[in-house]
């Protein structure tokens, strides 16, 4: 039995589910739109401000992809109507971020600067501030995509165990080792 694929998600104001003929979930709200293919084996119900999910049988593969499906839905009812954010924060001496557009431009120590292109639907702001290190905050109303363009720019200089330098989430935790001078 899956439990969260028998919770309700419930619509805020201002955003319309709609499902068609070839099981495609169609999600409008103020910040935009987003579309989810689901499988044959899940049936959508809309009724009033509630989607409900319900599975045909109950095969293994339909109870997973039951909880799966309701929480692809309920990402995407709340991504359209609040909307996504991710923050970033560049650990290093000089290291600096500045976005130009949908550029991300990085200097992270090596011989030239990197830059990222970020997909339309992300918006990127920097922050550098004296005695502090730049952030990066990325906002979208697509979870799926925000997550992963924040991994991308985290692959380009992760986080080190020694000193601490590289691009980690704010408030990411680092286990920091002691290195070579702390044997006796």
């Amino acid at each position: 039995m899956s439990r969260i694929g028998n919770l309700p998600v419930n619509l805020p104001k201002g955003v319309i589910v709609t499902v068609d003929e070839n099981n495609i979930v169609t999600v409008k709200g103020p910040l935009g739109q987003l579309t989810q293919p689901v499988s044959r084996e899940i049936k959508i119900e809309i009724d009033g401000s509630r989607v409900v999910l319900v599975r045909d049988s109950d095969s293994k593969k339909a109870k997973s992809l039951h909880g799966l499906y309701r929480a692809l839905i309920a990402n995407m009812v709340e991504g359209v109507s609040k909307g996504y954010r991710k923050e970033l924060e560049l650990i290093g001496v000089g290291y600096r971020a500045e976005a130009k557009g949908q550029n991300l431009q990085l200097s992270l120590g090596f011989s030239h600067d990197i830059i990222f292109r970020l997909p339309d639907e992300v918006k990127v702001e920097t922050k550098t501030e004296r005695r502090s290190n730049p952030i990066i905050t990325l906002t979208s109303h697509d979870k799926q995509l925000i997550g992963h363009v924040a991994a991308k720019i985290r692959s380009l200089r992760p986080p080190e165990p020694f000193k601490g330098k590289g691009i980690r989430f704010v408030g990411e935790y680092v286990r920091r080792k002691a290195g070579k001078s702390a044997s006796v």
